[in-house]
């Protein structure tokens, strides 16, 4: 009977064991960060559409151009970089606004060939043969990085502005985004530079903001609140966006 029991006994103690032990695996494995690297997909055939609007501002021919068009990014291809890594040659095509046709009843044309590498520290995309760093892994908030590293633009810090965000995008309910703000300078009086982007996991790029924009002509405001901003006083410069429509696999 004594035997009995201390077998009862052991095998209840070994069991609790293995519960406790099972349930610590779980909680270690549960706690593993998120990297992020959702935000960045790689996989072959994945494309993301884009409309694009764009305002020129010629300050020298004293004239404002409009442009409208839609872009499909598409990943095409793997291949070995300069420097010896894998990378995805990322193809651009464009259809060019037209008031009297339809987008769908115009074809795409090929526009650029970029490329695209993504690595476990981070992702980066060669855009008109200048490369740039646009996200670090593990992704963390308010974390900094240089996305100019690998051109020669001279310094640029990149900021990871917030994460995980539930955000709509073209009345399309994105549970998780990030912003990268990439250019924000608010003080320079004759100059407006702001450049952000979002990313959203399991597609990518959502919406890029550019505003490089100048003005010469320093204009306070006669109400008060000191000088006008430089985007309502604009001479030359650009205002570009780029917003997400639909993305899929082909």
């Amino acid at each position: 009977m004594l035997f009995f029991m201390n077998s009862y006994i052991y095998k209840s103690l070994v069991g609790v064991g293995i519960l406790f032990l099972l349930m610590a695996c779980t909680k270690k494995t549960n706690s593993v960060p998120d990297s992020g690297h959702e935000y960045a997909p790689s996989a072959i055939g994945k494309y993301v559409i884009y409309d694009v609007d764009s305002t020129v501002y010629d300050d020298f021919k004293k004239d404002t151009t409009y442009y409208k068009y839609r872009i499909k990014e598409k990943l095409e291809q793997f291949f070995t970089d300069n420097e010896g890594r894998q990378a995805i040659k990322l193809v651009r095509y464009i259809k060019t606004y037209n008031p009297l046709v339809n987008y769908n009843d115009i074809p795409w044309t090929i526009k650029d060939v970029w490329s695209y590498t993504k690595t476990s520290r981070f992702l980066e995309v060669v855009e008109e043969d200048v490369r740039f760093t646009k996200l670090i892994f593990p992704i963390k908030e308010d974390d900094t990085w240089n996305g100019n590293a690998k051109n020669t633009l001279g310094s640029c810090e990149y900021k990871y502005d917030y994460i995980d965000r539930v955000e709509v995008i073209n009345g399309m309910k994105m549970d998780s985004m990030l912003l990268v703000v990439q250019k924000n300078d608010k003080n320079n009086v004759i100059h407006r530079e702001y450049f952000v982007e979002k990313y959203a996991k399991h597609i990518g790029l959502v919406y890029r903001e550019i505003k490089d924009l100048y003005s010469n002509t320093v204009i306070v405001n006669p109400n008060g609140g000191g000088i006008i901003p430089v985007e309502q006083r604009i001479q030359k410069g650009v205002i570009y966006k780029l917003t997400y429509i639909s993305h899929g696999f082909e």
